[in-house]
């Protein structure tokens, strides 16, 4: 008889200000907590997801360097009417590229500055605790982005490719997450396996 998996409830709570934003968007500051995060900005009748993401630091430390790197164009910049319309148009094109294309950035730096200050506003963040296990958190983030990657358009669309991902060993048992939120978080199922 097989063992039956582990079950994991996540309850999402959010949505927050990206922080330096809380007095433009009227959203609450986030947690001063550790674990998995959602980037997501207001799509329909509730949220897409831009961005899974963890760390074991507290989200607002991360959120400073997420900060640093979209103003120094490391990061993509997507134009957040577009987004919000369920279309993913590109601004600036960060990663590698921004490395291959300083000049471009410095002749474009005051429209990418712009977009950027667009989107942190836009973003709406969703937090859960998951405990302090590294795994955990590692395999939570990974099949939420390739979960994103085999929705339908738009919701496999928004979200960058190519990001580093921890997902679950073939060593490691399982584990059913069952995923809860006050609001719809489009693209993320119920239930998933990490």
């Amino acid at each position: 008889m097989l063992d039956k998996p582990a079950t994991l409830e996540v309850t999402w709570s959010g949505p927050y200000s990206w922080p330096e934003f809380e007095d433009k968007n009227n959203l609450p500051r986030i947690p001063k907590t550790s674990g998995v995060y959602l980037q997501t900005f207001e799509y329909l009748d509730g949220y897409m997801i831009y961005a899974a993401g963890l760390t074991r630091r507290t989200i607002p430390v991360r959120f400073r360097e997420h900060t640093r790197k979209f103003l120094n164009g490391e990061y993509t910049v997507l134009d957040i009417t577009a987004v919000q319309q369920g279309i993913r148009k590109e601004i600036w094109h960060g990663w590698d590229y921004t490395r291959k294309h300083q000049a471009e950035f410095k002749e474009r730096k005051s429209v990418i500055l712009a977009a950027v200050r667009k989107q942190l506003l836009s973003f709406c963040i969703f937090v859960a605790e998951v405990g302090k296990e590294p795994r955990i958190c590692e395999r939570l983030e990974a099949s939420i982005m390739n979960n994103l990657y085999q929705q339908p358009s738009p919701f496999c669309d928004i979200p960058d490719k190519g990001m580093q991902l921890a997902p679950r060993w073939s060593a490691e048992k399982p584990i059913i997450v069952k995923n809860m939120c006050a609001v719809s978080l489009h693209g993320l199922p119920l239930f998933f396996e990490i």
